[in-house]
């Protein structure tokens, strides 16, 4: 059965965004990085990939989290800069986010309205729920958790 809230969904734009911080808190946190996809109901719109300046991040450690496709993103030099152009970017549109813990937070400062993606693939979050999308949907991995989000929801209507 289709969730309700999600045929809802297709009929509208709407963003899907990946964010990965250094720390659950904003207030000693940095953004890294922030992927995103802009929809119109399952067509994709425009994608949005940046990440901070490996040279500024705060913890030399996270280079590894973040070394795959360094050719597909945009650079920029701080977390503010990466949120100024998200905002724009973003538009006025609902986001879609993992409910986790930090994500709220960082995105808090948004005019957008924010809402959980689980909730439309009748899911809840938890520690593994990326693998449980990819064993349930029969998905292949991949670097970028904002396209198996996509990919779930595109799976949930087949």
């Amino acid at each position: 059965m289709v969730n309700k809230n999600l045929m809802e969904l297709l009929t509208k734009k709407y963003i899907i965004v990946e964010l990965i911080p250094t720390s659950s808190i904003p207030e000693t946190g940095e953004i890294i990085q922030i992927s995103a996809l802009k929809l119109d109901g399952l067509r994709l719109l425009d994608r949005f990939d940046y990440r901070l300046t490996e040279n500024k991040l705060p913890i030399p450690e996270m280079i590894s989290w973040i070394s795959y496709d360094k050719e597909s993103f945009t650079y920029l030099d701080s977390s503010r800069n990466i949120l100024t152009e998200f905002t724009k970017w973003s538009e006025d549109l609902p986001i879609l986010i993992l409910d986790e813990i930090y994500t709220p937070k960082y995105l808090s400062k948004l005019k957008n309205q924010l809402f959980p993606i689980l909730s439309f693939l009748d899911e809840v979050y938890s520690t593994d729920i990326i693998d449980k999308l990819i064993d349930k949907y029969k998905l292949q991995p991949s670097n970028y958790i904002v396209d198996l989000l996509y990919e779930s929801l595109i799976q949930k209507l087949s």
